[in-house]
């Protein structure tokens, strides 16, 4: 069976040290996944999983600043309708239409999203059509395509970085983010720092639950050298919670990956594992408390 994991850039030589779990702050752990050059291991306590030791958080912005240059941006460009097609499943899922006519009738002003982990801006570019005052945040160098490309408010930091004023977001999108980054729990108290109250964050990421992850263990392609965190939708809602949202919907997708199957088994996986909940990638839709 062909299995090619998502794309990735193995560094040799970065800092690491064992840290803490991120959702419950225990120090025990058990093997979980070995991959080659690296591994994950699961938290006795809260069943987090996650790569520790992991590198420290200068070395994963320098991989992202420095590392993931023209090759990524080329792979993003060559990716893009792919990728941008399942985000607006996702939010079709997550029935984002009907959040953005509640905005735009209640609101007297256009209202405003931060998408946090942009990428090439294909979302915010779609959004401003739609009317929305858009703002993205991107390490990369996928900012600049956006930016001069795009004509978009990129910000080049990380969301902790940019120093947003508070209750200034009506949304906040990170699709494909949160598992790269050695802080997820900071990242999700700055959203609801710069979210309006009651508005909506939504996070997409891998799900480790899912039909794929199970059958394919180590060789799950979302158990990449650049993935610091596996989650799943426990482990991912109670972290949401920790830091005061309500978590409103959890949706998944994606039974086998294309080219794993032939395509009717492919077909009926995908319906199976979405009917189920056991999707390879979920999106989380969480609301601050008003």
């Amino acid at each position: 069976m062909i299995h090619k994991k998502t794309w990735s850039t193995p560094v040799i030589g970065e800092e690491r040290r064992t840290v803490p779990c991120a959702l419950c702050g225990g120090g025990q752990f058990i093997p979980s996944l070995s991959c080659e050059h690296f591994s994950y291991v699961q938290c006795t306590v809260c069943g987090l999983v996650q790569m520790n030791p992991q590198p420290l958080t200068a070395e994963v912005e320098r991989r992202y600043r420095e590392w993931h240059g023209d090759d990524y941006l080329a792979y993003q460009l060559r990716n893009e309708a792919i990728f941008f097609d399942l985000q607006k499943r996702a939010l079709a899922d997550a029935n984002f239409d009907l959040l953005e006519q509640n905005l735009m009738k209640r609101m007297d002003r256009p209202p405003a999203v931060l998408d946090a982990g942009c990428a090439t801006g294909a979302m915010l570019a779609f959004l401003k059509d739609r009317g929305w005052q858009v703002t993205g945040v991107e390490i990369s160098p996928s900012a600049e395509y956006a930016q001069k490309e795009r004509e978009l408010d990129i910000r080049r930091q990380s969301l902790e970085d940019c120093h947003f004023s508070s209750e200034s977001f009506d949304l906040v999108l990170a699709s494909h983010l949160i598992e790269h980054l050695n802080n997820p729990g900071t990242f999700i108290a700055e959203a609801w720092r710069v979210l309006r109250p009651g508005a909506c964050l939504m996070v997409t990421t891998p799900n480790i639950d899912g039909f794929q992850a199970r059958l394919f263990g180590s060789r799950w392609r979302s158990a990449i050298f650049d993935h610091l965190y596996l989650f799943s939708k426990r482990t991912l809602t109670a972290m949401l919670t920790s830091q005061g949202f309500i978590t409103e919907g959890v949706f998944t997708w994606g039974g086998l990956a294309a080219g794993t199957a032939p395509l009717p088994l492919k077909q009926f996986a995908d319906k199976a594992a979405k009917a189920l909940g056991l999707g390879d990638v979920m999106l989380v839709k969480a609301r601050k408390k008003n």
